[in-house]
C-alpha cells in the first residue's frame, strides 16, 4: 500500500470513529438507544459507502430483514431484543480501532504486497459479519418458577424451525450480496465475513486450506473485532 492510500485509509478510519464517539451509542454497561445505536450505523454508512445505491438497498435490507430487533444469540452475546445492530456495532468500532495497528504490522511481513483494505472493507465486513441472524430467532416462552414459588412463562429466544442456512460465514455473505452485488468482487470482504468465526465454523474440507484465509489481513481484523466484543463488551 503506498503512503497516499495509507493516509487516506487512516483519514477514513479516524473519521468514522469521530461519527461513533459523537454518537456515544453503547455505554460500557451495555446500555444503549436503539435510535442512537441505528443513526450511528447510517451516519457511518452515508459517510463511507461509495456506491450510493448499493447504500440504500443496504439500509433497505436491514429495515426489512429485522436487522434492528433481532438479537445476536439464543444463550450468548447479545441474546437480548437488539442485540444484533448492538453486537454488529460494537464488532465494527472494534474493527477500526484495531486497523491501523494490523496494517502497519501487515505492511512489515512478506505478504504486503498481495493485500490491501480500504475503510470501506473493514466498515462493511464488520456491519454485514453476522447478517445470517437478522430475522432467525422467534420468542418462545418456558415455565419457570419465580421466587415466591409461582409458575409464571419466561420468554426465550429460539431459532426457527424452517431456518435454511448455508453456514454462519457463507450465509451472511449471500445476504450482503443481495443488496450490494459489487461486493462479489471485493474477495478480502468476502473472505473476512465467511471466516469470522475461524476454526469453530468450517467443515473439513475447509480445514484443508485455512491457513490460506488468514493471509488476507482482514480476516484476522474481524475475527479479532468479533471475539473482542464477546469476551470484553459481552455483546
Amino acid at each position: 500500500m503506498d503512503e497516499q492510500k495509507k493516509q487516506e485509509l487512516y483519514t477514513q478510519i479516524d473519521d468514522l470513529i469521530e461519527i461513533y464517539d459523537l454518537h456515544n451509542p453503547i455505554s460500557l454497561d451495555k446500555k444503549f438507544n436503539l435510535e442512537n445505536v441505528k443513526n450511528t450505523f447510517l451516519e457511518m454508512c452515508d459517510y463511507i459507502i461509495q456506491n450510493k445505491e448499493e447504500c440504500f438497498a443496504l439500509k433497505t435490507w436491514m429495515d426489512e430483514h429485522a436487522f434492528w430487533s433481532s438479537p445476536a444469540s439464543t444463550r450468548f452475546h447479545g441474546n437480548f431484543e437488539s442485540g444484533l445492530c448492538v453486537h454488529s456495532l460494537v464488532v465494527t468500532i472494534q474493527a477500526l480501532r484495531f486497523a491501523k495497528a494490523i496494517v502497519e504490522n501487515f505492511e512489515k511481513s512478506p505478504m504486503a504486497s498481495k493485500f490491501e483494505m480500504t475503510a470501506e472493507d473493514i466498515f462493511v465486513a464488520g456491519l454485514t459479519h453476522d447478517f445470517c441472524k437478522a430475522g432467525t430467532y422467534n420468542i418462545e416462552f418456558r415455565n419457570i418458577k419465580d421466587i415466591m414459588g409461582n409458575w409464571i412463562k419466561k420468554p426465550y429466544y429460539k431459532t426457527r424451525e424452517d431456518s435454511r442456512n448455508l453456514g454462519h460465514g457463507n450465509e451472511s455473505v449471500l445476504l450482503l450480496l443481495e443488496s450490494m452485488p459489487s461486493f462479489i468482487k471485493r474477495r478480502n470482504v468476502l473472505e473476512a465475513i465467511s471466516r469470522h468465526m475461524g476454526f469453530s465454523d468450517i467443515t473439513d474440507t475447509e480445514m484443508m486450506n485455512y491457513s490460506n484465509f488468514l493471509q488476507n489481513p482482514l480476516v484476522l481484523l474481524i475475527q479479532l473485532a468479533d471475539q473482542s466484543a464477546a469476551a470484553w463488551w459481552d455483546c
